[in-house]
């Protein structure tokens, strides 16, 4: 399992992420997913699907706020993901992206599971 962590300042969303035994890639992205926080996120997720893995788990317990921007970024990474081949499911989501993803008609397009593990295991 290999682990990076980005993203020093407090107020710029922090990113990490693992490969699992399953070779799906879990990035663990905290704070705010909004316009002027996007860098790390961005290069994380774009280079964790770069490596072709089995899954992508995008892991948004952490995330405290994400508007427009960080939504258009998480569309962009799943259609992304969708034309590699590669399945994306975001787990466990907070209340207030979830509410973003309701309101905007979004949660249809993303596969949303309660935890990492299980999206991690979803075949």
């Amino acid at each position: 399992m290999s682990f990076e962590d980005r993203g020093e300042d407090a107020a710029e969303v922090r990113a990490q992420s693992w490969s699992t035994d399953t070779g799906a890639v879990v990035c663990r992205l905290v704070g705010d997913l909004d316009l002027d926080n996007l860098g790390p996120a961005r290069s994380l997720l774009e280079e964790a699907l770069a490596m072709r893995p089995a899954a992508l788990v995008v892991d948004l317990a952490g995330v405290t706020f994400c508007d427009s921007s960080g939504l258009n970024l998480l569309l962009q990474i799943r259609l992304d993901a969708q034309q590699a081949g590669v399945p994306m499911r975001l787990a466990p989501v907070p209340d207030q992206v979830a509410r973003l993803l309701d309101i905007t008609g979004a949660t249809g397009v993303f596969s949303i599971h309660p935890s990492i593990d299980e999206a991690v295991s979803e075949n």
